[in-house]
């Protein structure tokens, strides 16, 4: 957090640092680096588990400040972006079996490398599966949408299969979605009402959109199987492995609900004569330009791009540099830990959010 808060309120340079490899490289090596460090965590604990907290904390910090600042390339290059996706699903399936049965079974023990393994496999969980996940249930294809699903029933979080696409897509930045901070609204207040909004709105959503279909309904896969999860979680490692998963779960969606929380914060669509919404718009969506975390987030924080056209892959997603967008003024990890201090987090980001909707009101009136 000191790393985020000092040098959080100057604007970042337009550009710095030597160019970097692209694209199938950076995706790759970026994403799939703490796949081994957290296996090995698991394994043998120690360095392997520090070494993966700090690649994905300070080590993807100073990354993003050293490279390009305003990184708009596209990478529609990279054709092994499925592989990748199902690559990353099935290795966070595995990471999950192994960190709860390292912690619940005691193979590593000593307090400070248990808390290093828990906070590093959570952040993977949150920062990179979760960005998977949600790659995967945008895609066409049945087999890609069920991995990405089953992902997030992992983490105890599946009903984000329905509700994401249905819900925060089709009502972002209105008080329909739970999902859409507003202004001065502190991320605590958001958290809760986020979690059980989006839970009651999806599966509102699923029961209209399958009115009159037979079959079971989503929202039991979900449940079932996060509660299958959790009993094959206690099965390999008691009920401490099974609180390891629970805590494991939370902390991933605190950081999916976090980035829901950045990514729109502030930005509303204005209601109409009609009583309708404007249309979404790129002034909707905050997005960052950090080569590093865009990349290990799979282009997550390229977010105007994702909702202007959710079924594009994640390679495809653009970022003009035209300054067209509301921008961070930090990587989306950074700004995602000032989220977690209030006064900060409305200092640096209540002008950011008034003068992008005086533009937009300035639109609307010419």
């Amino acid at each position: 957090a000191g790393f985020v808060c000092a040098g959080l309120f100057r604007p970042p340079p337009l550009a710095y640092g030597p160019p970097m490899p692209r694209p199938a490289l950076a995706f790759t090596a970026i994403t799939l680096l703490p796949v081994p460090l957290l296996a090995l965590g698991a394994i043998f604990g120690g360095a392997f588990a520090w070494t993966a907290l700090l690649y994905l904390t300070l080590f993807a910090f100073a990354l993003d400040e050293l490279a390009a600042a305003t990184d708009t390339a596209s990478d529609r290059e990279f054709p092994a972006a499925d592989g990748l996706a199902v690559a990353l699903a099935l290795a966070q399936f595995a990471l999950l079996c192994l960190v709860v049965c390292a912690i619940g079974r005691g193979w590593v023990t000593g307090a400070g490398e248990v808390t290093a393994l828990m906070l590093a496999a959570g952040l993977f969980f949150g920062q990179v599966s979760n960005s998977n996940a949600h790659e995967l249930i945008h895609r066409r294809s049945k087999g890609l949408f069920r991995l990405g699903k089953w992902v997030f029933i992992s983490l105890l979080f599946g009903h984000h299969a329905s509700a994401h696409p249905q819900v925060h897509h089709r009502h972002v930045g209105t008080d329909r979605d739970p999902n859409s901070a507003r202004l001065g609204q502190s991320y605590y207040r958001f958290a809760l009402r986020a979690w059980r909004g989006s839970f009651l709105a999806g599966y509102r959503a699923e029961t209209a959109r399958r009115a009159g279909r037979g079959g079971a309904h989503p929202y039991a896969e979900y449940v079932l199987g996060a509660l299958a999860v959790m009993a094959l979680a206690t099965l390999a490692a008691g009920l401490r492995g099974l609180a390891v998963l629970i805590a494991l779960a939370l902390f991933a969606q605190s950081q999916l609900l976090l980035s829901d929380y950045v990514q729109h914060y502030g930005l509303r669509r204005q209601t109409g004569p009609d009583g309708r919404p404007e249309p979404v718009a790129p002034r909707h969506s905050w997005n960052a330009p950090h080569w590093f975390t865009r990349h290990m987030m799979l282009n997550a924080p390229r977010h105007s791009d994702h909702h202007a056209h959710p079924a594009r892959p994640f390679p495809e997603l653009t970022l003009p540099a035209d300054g067209t967008l509301p921008m961070l003024p930090r990587s989306l990890p950074a700004m995602s830990v000032l989220a977690l201090v209030p006064p900060l987090w409305r200092r640096a980001m209540d002008p950011r959010a008034r003068a992008w909707a005086a533009a937009g009101a300035g639109r609307r009136a010419a």
